[in-house]
């Protein structure tokens, strides 16, 4: 390997697509158990690796000179090898920088809440010291004298202004769930995640929901790896490219999630839009089918809708984790919260709109068997739809190539 990553658990790293976009080389991720780390470093066969959790201040006995950001912050997520000596730098802290600045998040005089204590939290605490923040306090779930417990934040930092979370709760190979209750803060106004995927964690998905500025990592990522790669190759790089990359990545690996009635259209619509987009379609209802072992109408008569929904819920969850597809939901996947939380980690959701009139009774599906059972779940579902949705298309009285062509373009610019 010249160029690459090292950490423990790579699955999840968007760093590859980054470099081999920024820079002419080969970039290989790399993860390393302890035993390996530690061969690897004293090898070094490498020209230039960035470094990842757990190991950002593991390396640096290994180098011969780090820089003095690096220094301050006691922690080093890029090494050069120059003629078998290694040099450490901190690429975190403009990546950070960058994604503070870039999206208007006010430090200057905040109060400012650090969820977490290990190496990626260093860079971040320095950022926020350069950006004068009133006050900075660390949230650790173990005993430190230099952090303070959750509860401890809850009960005397509840007017914090800004939530920055350092850990790996939310991501991909990680628990599911939000490092911290939101609702236990009433000032806040931005919180900031460099976790990046899932696109959107629970906690980012959950400041939306409160109407807070919400910013994920993928952005700080970007910014870190094209400072990188000036170290690695010794270059400057033009900040624009920041953006670009940052968007370009959103748009592929984001998902486009389809919600509506049965028989609005979401599975002709969908196999549309996957194929000009180049994306892989899912139906839901086929992967509920295949897990199950039997047709849904089945299913339903044999154990009923409670534990239809149960395994509705698992495939929701599965298929949210994925990147870069087109997903048809069934009609009642929106009455589930959980269901929509999962699905909207990595996806943008497109209400399919179709006129009651307009849809089709189905003896064999257990909830649309007739006009009356129809014009029901509308009702119901109709607020659920409108609450989920990102965009909506009307399927009515147009040919569904021009309603998957009307998609496809609120859906680009969305990203945009």
């Amino acid at each position: 390997m010249e160029y690459g990553l090292i950490g423990e658990k790579l699955t999840y790293s968007f760093s590859k697509i980054i470099h081999e976009q920024i820079a002419d080389y080969t970039y290989d991720l790399c993860p390393l158990s302890k035993e390996d780390f530690k061969n690897f470093m004293e090898k070094r066969e490498f020209k230039a690796i960035n470094v990842t959790i757990p190991y950002k201040q593991d390396v640096i006995p290994y180098l011969y000179e780090m820089d003095e950001n690096s220094k301050n912050i006691g922690a080093v997520n890029t090494i050069v090898n120059r003629d078998g000596k290694l040099y450490g730098y901190n690429t975190d802290f403009y990546g950070f920088l960058y994604q503070v600045q870039h999206n208007n998040v006010e430090i200057e005089g905040k109060k400012v809440i650090v969820l977490g204590n290990g190496g990626a939290s260093k860079a971040i605490i320095a950022v926020l010291k350069y950006l004068k923040a009133r006050e900075i306090h660390i949230v650790y779930y173990k005993e430190n004298p230099n952090t303070i417990t959750y509860d401890e934040c809850y009960e005397k930092h509840s007017d914090a202004d800004v939530i920055v979370n350092t850990t790996p709760l939310g991501m991909l190979s990680k628990e599911n769930k939000s490092p911290v209750d939101l609702d236990k803060f009433n000032n806040l106004s931005a919180v900031l995640d460099i976790v990046y995927n899932p696109l959107k964690t629970k906690l980012i998905l959950w400041a939306e929901k409160k109407g807070i500025k919400a910013v994920n990592g993928l952005e700080m990522l970007v910014a870190q790896a094209k400072y990188a790669v000036e170290y690695f190759i010794d270059t400057k790089i033009d900040n624009s490219i920041i953006d670009e990359i940052s968007k370009s990545i959103t748009f592929d690996k984001s998902n486009l999630v389809l919600i509506g009635m049965p028989s609005a259209g979401k599975t002709t619509i969908g196999k549309i839009c996957a194929k000009n987009l180049n994306k892989e379609f899912i139906d839901l209802d086929d992967a509920i089918v295949k897990k199950i072992g039997m047709e849904i109408s089945e299913y339903f008569a044999l154990y009923g809708e409670e534990k239809f929904r149960e395994v509705e819920k698992e495939v929701c969850a599965e298929y949210g984790q994925h990147n870069g597809m087109v997903i048809a939901t069934g009609g009642g996947a929106v009455k589930n919260e959980i269901n929509m939380e999962n699905l909207k980690a990595n996806g943008v959701v497109a209400f399919i709109e179709r006129d009651i009139e307009s849809l089709s009774v189905d003896p064999s599906r257990p909830l649309s068997k007739s006009i009356d059972t129809l014009k029901i779940m509308y009702k119901e579902r109709l607020p659920l739809y409108k609450k989920y949705a990102d965009i909506s298309v009307y399927n009515n009285g147009i040919d569904e190539c021009a309603c998957a062509e009307n998609l496809i373009s609120e859906y680009k610019n969305i990203h945009l």
